[in-house]
């Protein structure tokens, strides 16, 4: 250990200006002084600070493409097949009250910074889904609303510190709901449709990632509960997509996450071309 510190000690203690300054407020001049000036690794209370840190940025910067496969799916597929408006509505609803709750405490922007990046994703997706469903007037009226909400929550005139508390708590209960309609599309349709494999495995990492942060880094019960809530209906989400990862409902997955893909029929294709609903009687669930 000895022979480690001797040679990394010249390294952290000349780090280029920026660096430093950075990471002291990131961990906390404390906890800087101890992991990379002293190169104390046995300090248990800074391990775990720099781990949820490094986690809680790793977030940020997968969350800033999470989305794109999904956008990208879209796109191509020019359906909205296997997606589900009203979990974007909640889902985004839930996002930008968590956004507008986290800056107004104060918390660490590496505890909730994904929230402000997935929820403008959201928008253009929830929008995309309503211009391929025919409703382009409607993605309109739904952007205009998301952005008169935010401007609303963001102002102490308008929504006071109670109520704000009171929209959070109510925030997870949104949260939790955004899962319903999805995981009731996928079961009825027998399938996952455009639905992307990477933002729903994503999803699952992230929501049990942020449960390990917050216990870190954030005293709040009520944002805890909900992350907690969101891995249970994520970790759902997750097993459909594998149960149904080979139904003709489904679109290619195995290509979407980079493996060899295989000649699976996508559905939507599938109804454009022959004005046909597909079946899938071997993968949908009877009840």
């Amino acid at each position: 250990m000895d022979a480690l510190r001797s040679t990394l000690a010249p390294i952290t203690h000349n780090l280029p200006a920026p660096i430093p300054s950075l990471l002291s407020s990131l961990l906390s001049p404390q906890c800087y002084k101890t992991l990379l000036l002293d190169l104390d690794l046995t300090h248990t209370p800074c391990l775990r600070l720099a781990l949820s840190k490094s986690l809680g940025v790793g977030i940020l910067l997968v969350s800033s493409i999470v989305k794109i496969p999904q956008l990208l799916k879209l796109l191509s597929s020019q359906s909205s097949e296997g997606l589900s408006f009203p979990s974007y509505l909640l889902e985004t609803t839930a996002y930008l009250i968590s956004l507008a709750y986290n800056v107004r405490m104060g918390w660490p922007f590496s505890t909730y910074g994904e929230t402000a990046l997935i929820g403008a994703q959201n928008v253009v997706i929830a929008a995309l889904v309503l211009h391929f469903g025919g409703k382009s007037a409607g993605a309109g009226i739904f952007i205009a609303g998301m952005a008169v909400a935010g401007a609303a929550l963001f102002d102490e005139r308008i929504v006071n510190a109670g109520l704000m508390g009171q929209l959070m708590a109510g925030a997870g209960v949104l949260g939790v709901a955004s899962k319903a309609p999805q995981i009731w599309t996928v079961w009825k349709q027998g399938g996952t449709g455009q639905l992307s494999a990477f933002a729903v495995f994503n999803y699952l990492v992230g929501s049990l990632t942020r449960i390990f942060t917050t216990l870190q880094e954030v005293d709040d019960k009520l944002i805890l509960y909900g992350y907690v809530a969101g891995f249970l209906l994520n970790a759902v989400l997750a097993a459909q997509m594998v149960y149904y990862w080979k139904s003709p409902q489904t679109a290619n997955h195995a290509g979407e996450i980079g493996k060899e893909p295989e000649r699976i029929a996508m559905g939507s294709s599938t109804s454009a071309s022959t004005g046909t609903k597909a079946k899938s009687p071997t993968t949908r669930r009877r009840g």
